[in-house]
């Protein structure tokens, strides 16, 4: 489990009562997804929390998989969906929050479905069918805003004579959206976090861009469907136009992180599903060459599948965090998060910490409705401080960015002029480190 999940699994075993205001507050935009997990723990029992938590991932990712087959096949054959769907469970985005308690991959299956049930609006023309549509579409967006961004690809992909009905149908999703849209904006700083466009984020979107093209340029002029809608317009612009949206959007505001739009993968694997498909049937040298070709990339993916089957795949382990306090605060009198967010790591193991005093803390993060809790100002930290022996500094990794707070900023302060370090132990994503005053370690 990492700090993102941590949170997820503190904001789901929460009472409702805690739930609601902490929401007013902050996180909305996953609020629909922390209340399915209550429901979810709430019927659990005994169960192992961790499966409790990521379970509804993989079914998610299953039923994503199937519907992408189901997608593949209505638009280019059966071969190419089966094809598609084996594609898109390889794929190692999806790999990853398959096995991740966070909303993503349930977004991604909605969104999926979604598009499934427009190909069949599309072709009924009846009303039900859109109603279908719109109901399911809603249902993503309200697990995560940004789904709503999957309507514009939608709309790239259909015919003239179907855009009427889908602006009816768009409409209805974005009336149902907006209270929560009004909601979340008041709380944008939940994401400040996100930086300008890296290197790698923007090489991994041209990456997938230039398969899913190449793709498209191999089925151009094949028609195997009597489907309205075409299979290289679906999928480039379900691949291509949501990630697009918020890349545009980072000289203004930074938003882009891939989760977000985990369901662009759909596109890629329908892309890929129906170009092997296609170079199978053409036969002779072409049909060994392509499958050659897939089966020596499916083991190159082997090393990266069996790596997001590990801990090392997370930006942080909160279970190793836990261990490595215990084992290092036995004999401490307080604990220090810095900076103040990385309390989500003692939130899955309480028992961790149990006996340290939270040198920070004002109330903690379920009575005060928040994700991590409050802090007293910077002067009653500095005296908590000060009347403490040994501390146990939870804290990240050498070299990243540090918090410029009054209380970050008095506890890095403290640290330096009054306490020595004893000794530090590195987990992964954190560092574990005891304090003392001089003489006492």
């Amino acid at each position: 489990m990492w700090r993102d999940e941590a949170v997820t699994y503190d904001m789901a075993r929460r009472a409702p009562g805690e739930l609601w205001p902490t929401l007013e507050q902050v996180d909305a935009v996953h609020g629909l997804y922390y209340l399915l997990l209550h429901g979810l723990f709430r019927i659990s029992g005994e169960a192992d929390p961790l499966l409790v938590l990521r379970l509804p991932s993989v079914l998610a990712t299953a039923a994503a998989a199937g519907t992408v087959a189901l997608l593949g096949s209505r638009l280019a054959g059966p071969r190419a969906g089966l094809s598609a769907g084996v594609v898109f469970a390889l794929l190692p985005p999806v790999q990853r929050y398959a096995q991740e308690g966070r909303s993503y991959a349930l977004v991604c299956a909605l969104v999926v479905w979604a598009t499934y049930l427009l190909i069949r609006a599309v072709e009924r023309s009846a009303p039900r069918a859109w109603t279908g549509y719109s109901a399911v579409m809603l249902t993503a967006c309200l697990l995560h805003e940004f789904a709503v961004l999957a309507l514009a690809a939608h709309l790239v992909a259909l015919p003239r004579a179907a855009r009427r009905a889908w602006v009816l149908a768009a409409l209805a999703v974005c009336a149902g959206l907006a209270p929560l849209v009004v909601l979340s904006t008041r709380q944008s700083a939940q994401v400040a976090w996100i930086g300008g466009l890296g290197a790698g984020a923007l090489a991994g979107f041209v990456g997938v861009t230039v398969l899913g093209v190449a793709c498209a340029s191999l089925l151009r002029g094949v028609r195997r469907s009597r489907s309205r809608v075409q299979l290289t317009a679906l999928a480039l612009s379900l691949l291509v136009l949501p990630a697009f949206l918020l890349i545009a959007l980072t000289p203004l505001k930074p938003l882009y992180v891939d989760r977000y739009v985990l369901y662009g993968h759909a596109g890629t694997a329908l892309l890929v599903g129906a170009a092997l498909e296609r170079l199978v049937r053409a036969g002779g040298r072409i049909r060994t060459v392509a499958v050659l070709a897939a089966g020596a990339a499916v083991l190159a993916l082997l090393p990266v599948t069996l790596q997001l089957r590990t801990p090392q795949s997370r930006t942080d382990d909160v279970s190793a965090v836990a261990q490595a306090v215990r084992a290092e605060g036995g004999d401490a009198d307080g604990v220090l998060y810095m900076p103040s967010r990385r309390r989500a790591w003692s939130l899955p193991e309480p028992d961790s910490v149990r006996g340290l005093r939270d040198l920070a803390l004002d109330r903690g993060p379920a009575a005060s409705h928040t994700l991590y809790g409050t802090e007293v100002p910077a002067p009653v930290i500095r005296s908590r401080m000060l009347a403490t022996a040994r501390i146990v500094v939870l804290r990240d990794p050498a070299g990243q960015p540090v918090d410029h707070t009054d209380q970050e900023v008095a506890k890095r302060r403290v640290l330096a002029a009054y306490f020595v370090e004893c000794g530090t132990r590195h987990v992964r994503g954190a560092r574990i480190a005891v304090y003392a005053r001089p003489g006492l370690c």
